[in-house]
């Protein structure tokens, strides 16, 4: 979605006249991960694209179709003998579409050339020199934009094509962050200029996450910004000798995230099938079997009977986003007491996310969840997380109208309240789905403290048997880091290497 640093482009324009085409996928817009907000997104993207493109001397082309079906059509109306895209890390569905690319161009004719956009090493044959060659490729220069020839398009132009035409649920946030380079610029410059130095201390909280991120996460996602472009401009901002203290220590931070970022999607680049199923096999059935439908619902609508999740998942279903803490906290609340398997509450929560990128969110799905063997567990307790980040309720009471008026020593623990004050508030706490007089807030969906313990006690029963201990230093060797601690601080030996926690939006 950007016509600067785009090795695609470039080495397009420099063989003669361009067609630059994007084919909107109903396959794609059908699965599972995806979303109207997405879509949304994405068209505000190509809207943007059009002006960069136009700039450019060509125009951008918007074909819906499966892509296959698209380029044949194409290759009747005007033969062509070079197709250029990026490399992509993306979900099942586009890993096949790619591979049905490739045999369509063997038998066409077709040279296709992949071009690298990210730090994800495609075919990487051993993780010892994965960061190397990260560090390669985002100090190489950025690509100029080009001025191309436009190659003649065969057909009159299509109209975009209507969310509802395609029977699809409507999912909008209307919220959420804009689409387009020009956003995504902005956004950039607001970061490195006066919001990185909120960032170290900021980010956890969702009362100051909102500003203390980059909020850089969709636009990276959906390629409207380059990595190599914001590892350079954070660099290049990093160098000023006036810079205050609190805005470099932000921006360090912030530059060792991006390198995580790379290194969570290689996971999936290296593994696809971690997307479908546990990345370490030996916890295969260990929750597969216990689906509740019941607690996924209320999950998902906001009535888990927790002030913080509830007013988590009623942001995200708002704005599409939601920082990184609050996150792992949904997915753990999901995977613990709720004790659900990540792979349903994954394509739901990568629906809702405007940012939503495969390699990060099936790694961190399973990362949270306890299935990678080789992470610590990590079980977020959500009324802990209120009291330590939201000590005044003002995040939860501004996301729940209902609790407004519920005083601070109940807002996160509402269903404790006595009648009394339940009366004196407005508030009625009953079992969900009762029959209610005035506001209600339902009884949590379970027992947190019991359901904790249980889920915990399964988890570590299934995590110290023989066959989970004897798979671990396979995932360790094809997927941990290898940025091991300075000898001084190193808590573990070298085969018990474990990833550090990463931020799925920056």
């Amino acid at each position: 979605m950007r016509t600067h640093d785009n090795a695609a482009l470039a080495c397009a324009a420099a063989l003669g006249p361009v067609m630059c085409v994007y084919i909107v996928e109903p396959s794609y817009w059908r699965s599972p991960d995806t979303s109207q907000r997405q879509f949304d997104f994405l068209r505000e993207c190509l809207r943007d694209l059009f002006v960069q493109l136009k700039a450019c001397g060509v125009r951008l082309h918007v074909v819906t179709g499966e892509v296959t079906e698209v380029l044949t059509r194409l290759q009747h109306a005007h033969t062509f003998s070079h197709l250029h895209s990026h490399e992509e890390t993306g979900n099942g569905m586009t890993y096949e579409r790619d591979k049905a690319v490739a045999r369509w161009c063997a038998t066409h004719g077709v040279r296709w050339q992949e071009h690298v956009q990210t730090g994800v090493v495609r075919r990487l044959p051993s993780r010892n020199t994965w960061t190397a060659l990260w560090t390669q490729r985002m100090q190489a220069p950025q690509l100029s934009t080009p001025v191309m020839t436009p190659a003649p398009w065969p057909w009159p132009e299509e109209r975009w094509p209507d969310w509802p035409s395609w029977g699809l649920a409507p999912d909008a946030a209307p919220q959420r962050q804009t689409g387009g380079r020009q956003a995504a610029i902005q956004t950039l410059q607001s970061f490195l200029n006066t919001r990185s130095g909120q960032y170290r201390g900021g980010i956890s909280s969702p009362l100051s996450a909102t500003s203390a991120c980059s909020r850089l996460s969709p636009y990276l996602s959906w390629g409207c910004l380059s990595m190599r472009e914001v590892v350079q401009a954070t660099e290049q901002t990093l160098s000023q000798p006036d810079l205050d203290p609190w805005t470099r220590k932000g921006l360090v931070a912030f530059t060792s995230r991006l390198h995580w970022h790379c290194h969570f999607m290689q996971k999936l680049e290296s593994e696809p099938a971690i997307e479908m199923r546990n990345m370490h096999r030996g916890y295969d059935g260990l929750r597969e079997g216990d689906w509740n439908a019941e607690h996924f619902e209320r999950l998902r609508t906001a009535t888990t009977g927790w002030p913080l999740v509830d007013a988590c998942v009623t942001m995200l279903q708002q704005t599409g986003w939601l920082n990184f803490r609050m996150r792992a906290m949904l997915v753990s609340v999901a995977a613990y007491p709720l004790w659900l398997h990540w792979k349903e509450v994954g394509h739901w929560l990568a629906g809702q996310f405007v940012d939503y990128e495969p390699g990060i969110h099936w790694s961190q799905m399973q990362m949270q969840s306890g299935t990678t063997g080789i992470n610590t567990t990590r079980v977020y307790n959500p009324i802990k997380q209120a009291q330590d980040h939201d000590p005044q309720g003002v995040f939860v009471r501004r996301w729940l109208p209902v609790l407004r008026q519920v005083p601070d020593t109940w807002l996160f623990e509402p269903w404790k309240m006595p009648p009394s004050v339940q009366a004196q508030c407005g508030v009625v706490v009953g079992p969900q789905g009762g029959a209610h007089v005035g506001a209600h807030w339902p009884e949590p969906v379970v027992d947190l403290p019991a359901a904790t313990r249980t889920a915990k006690a399964l988890l570590h029963a299934r995590r110290n048997t023989p066959q989970v201990r004897e798979g671990k230093q396979a995932i360790i060797e094809q997927h941990a880091s290898r940025r091991a601690t300075p000898p001084t601080k190193r808590r573990h030996t070298p085969t018990a290497v474990e990833d550090k926690q990463i931020q799925w939006d920056f």
